[in-house]
């Protein structure tokens, strides 16, 4: 196993060739953020803002929720307890962990991302169907809201823009597959599932979220991936990153077949900037502000 940034595998690791302007980078992308954030997820809800009394730094704000009523419910009555909430907010950034249908850019037409995703992914009938545009991987991630939730959003808010909770992940982790020669597949962990995905030039070679919080049945997922994509185990890499389960045991077991495993240090691969000392931030909002 391998760290990326730990000095112990200087011989055989190599740390991202633009870490050196990653401090400047997020002086940059954050002051370009004068929006409430609001991450979404299955079970999880937290907002994020830019905090003024700290320079290049945010406020976290997890909010716990409540199982017997629904997110949007949860969300109301965020509204009512949450201190940063009260702010006047006029503009938000919505982080929506939901299924995903990825469409290539040419093969998009926006009247039929419904029914396309619809007919892809089942059990989201009721919901508002939404669409965000990847320029450099020349694909659409189409995902869906709850109608709900989502007009609790619009009340609260003039100017709403929505994208998939992945989708500042998968632009950064694309950029860093630049680095090196060899094949790459990545694997992010979070809200209790992985999404595995790997790039080729510039488009997804493969992309697919799996439900799992434990580590056999991560360690299926991926070397299933890895085996349908016909990775090299000696010469191809793995990269792993997020909230993963018992860290440790995942990658010795992966080990066990891949040779070249490398977990994602955030605090390394983004020059220790302030936004990194947060406690239980995930990573996808890490890169939403640091790399926008």
């Amino acid at each position: 196993m391998q760290e990326i940034g730990n000095n112990r595998f200087a011989g055989r690791t190599q740390i991202n060739a633009d870490t050196a302007e990653n401090s400047l980078s997020a002086n940059i992308n954050m002051r370009k953020k004068p929006r409430l954030t609001i991450r979404i997820g299955s079970h999880t809800l937290s907002f994020s803002a830019l905090n003024a009394n700290k320079a290049n730094s945010i406020i976290y704000e997890p909010y716990t929720v409540r199982s017997g009523i629904s997110m949007a419910a949860n969300l109301r009555e965020a509204f009512k307890e949450i201190d940063l909430l009260d702010n006047g907010w006029k503009r938000a950034a919505v982080l929506i962990d939901a299924p995903v249908l990825m469409v290539p850019v040419d093969e998009f037409k926006d009247k039929q991302k419904e029914l396309l995703y619809h007919h892809a992914i089942i059990g989201h009938e009721g919901e508002t169907v939404l669409s965000t545009v990847l320029p450099s991987l020349n694909a659409v991630a189409v995902y869906s809201v709850n109608k709900d939730l989502k007009l609790v959003i619009d009340d609260h808010f003039d100017d709403v823009r929505f994208t998939h909770v992945c989708a500042p992940v998968w632009n950064h982790l694309y950029r860093r597959s630049f680095t090196g020669v060899r094949m790459k597949l990545y694997a992010y962990f979070h809200d209790k599932k992985i999404d595995v995905f790997s790039f080729r030039q510039n488009r997804f070679k493969f992309t697919n979220c799996f439900d799992t919080c434990l580590v056999p049945d991560a360690v299926y997922f991926i070397l299933n991936v890895w085996k349908q994509l016909a990775f090299d185990t000696k010469r191809d890499e793995l990269h792993l990153v997020g909230e993963m389960p018992e860290r440790e045991a995942l990658v010795k077991e992966l080990g066990s077949f891949i040779q070249n495993i490398y977990v994602i240090n955030p605090k390394a691969e983004f020059n220790r900037a302030p936004i990194t000392e947060i406690k239980n931030l995930p990573y996808d909002l890490l890169t939403h502000f640091i790399k926008g």
